[in-house]
């Protein structure tokens, strides 16, 4: 099977796909004693993920992700996620607001889990949450990472920043302020931000480089305020 280990013509044959399927107390030590299994995909490129979504075992999919490491986005043959298979609301919750699942992905058709699932029209409500992840804005601030991990400004939402870059909100005194935000700078964070390998890892490298670069400017910033405050 593609993307399936070797065969070890010693070991018994087991479909850990029915076993997710089916979420059996054998699939978790079968797993643990044979942890490459975990990522493995089927000639179709179905995957324990694809399967613990489309059978709505919320407590496998966490399992998978945090014990296994297992992708939350990985493709089948036709470039869908799990998220193109879910069924549930709950379940979609846990891909997006858990374990980091892009709603942007699109399929070989063009089609995000969003548009497909809709379009079949059986799970509406699961179209409706993901529109609502999509379109949501934020109230109050111009520049906040909501429960999804995904960064809003002004009444535009952006792309989920990378797994390995958050946002802290805080507070600054009134000196610490600038006055105007680079607009060089804040160009190329809205260009970067509206690319579609924004999650990619060219995409991440260079919000890395930007994040870096404003850190440093404000580090800059910070020192000149306060040798200006000594000599005061």
């Amino acid at each position: 099977m593609a993307g399936m280990p070797p065969r070890d013509e010693a070991r018994p044959e087991v479909n850990v796909f029915l076993l997710a399927s089916d979420n059996s107390t054998q699939l978790l030590p079968w797993l643990r004693s044979h942890p490459s299994d975990a990522s493995s995909q089927d000639e179709s490129g179905y995957s324990l993920l694809h399967a613990a979504a489309s059978w709505n075992h919320p407590d496998l999919l966490r399992t998978l992700f945090h014990e296994f490491h297992v992708d939350p986005n990985i493709r089948d043959n036709d470039e869908e996620t799990p998220l193109f298979v879910v069924e549930t609301v709950q379940v979609a919750r846990i891909l997006i607001e858990e374990l980091h699942g892009d709603i942007y992905v699109k399929n070989n058709e063009g089609l995000t889990a969003e548009e497909k699932i809709r379009s079949e029209g059986e799970f509406v409500a699961v179209a409706d949450y993901l529109k609502t992840v999509r379109t949501r804005t934020s109230n109050g601030s111009s520049s906040v990472e909501n429960s999804n991990g995904d960064v809003e400004h002004g009444n535009e939402r952006l792309p989920p920043l990378p797994p390995n870059v958050t946002v802290n909100m805080g507070t600054t005194t009134e000196d610490e302020v600038p006055e105007e935000v680079d607009p060089a700078f804040r160009a190329r964070i809205e260009e970067l931000a509206s690319r579609e390998d924004f999650q990619g890892e060219e995409g991440q490298r260079q919000l890395r480089v930007l994040v870096t670069e404003a850190v440093r400017g404000v580090e800059r910033e910070s020192e000149t305020r306060d040798i200006r405050r000594r000599v005061e």
